[in-house]
């Protein structure tokens, strides 16, 4: 299984962040697994973002204040998210993950964002 992150590198605050994440190898057509965005900003840790599953099911942190929309796409094997309203905290590099029983057992490499003016 292989997940690779797209989008942009750079977005300017009060935008929208939109990523992909292309899942390959097979598996993303099932619900036993959930495929979840998580960030990680400098200097700080991991956090969970949020997870849709193949059918569409969906689940945020609730401390991203509902900025935050996942979507997936069957036909291309594709997850997205979108976060409105990105200010300089949003800095992160971003990654996807599957998520197994709430154990992540495969990541994409993970992609940096900076929002910045």
């Amino acid at each position: 299984v292989q997940l690779q992150e797209s989008g942009p590198a750079l977005v300017k605050p009060s935008q929208t962040l939109s990523l992909t994440c292309t899942v390959s190898g097979g598996s993303f057509t099932t619900n036993y697994y959930y495929w979840a965005w998580i960030r990680q900003p400098p200097g700080k840790g991991l956090e969970w973002m949020g997870a849709t599953s193949y059918s569409g099911t969906t689940y945020y942190n609730p401390s991203l204040n509902s900025r935050t929309s996942i979507s997936r796409d069957t036909s291309k094997n594709q997850v997205t998210l979108h976060l409105v309203s990105v200010t300089p905290e949003d800095t992160a590099v971003y990654y996807c993950a599957r998520d197994y029983r709430n154990q992540f057992d495969y990541w994409g490499q993970g992609t940096q964002v900076t929002v910045s003016s």
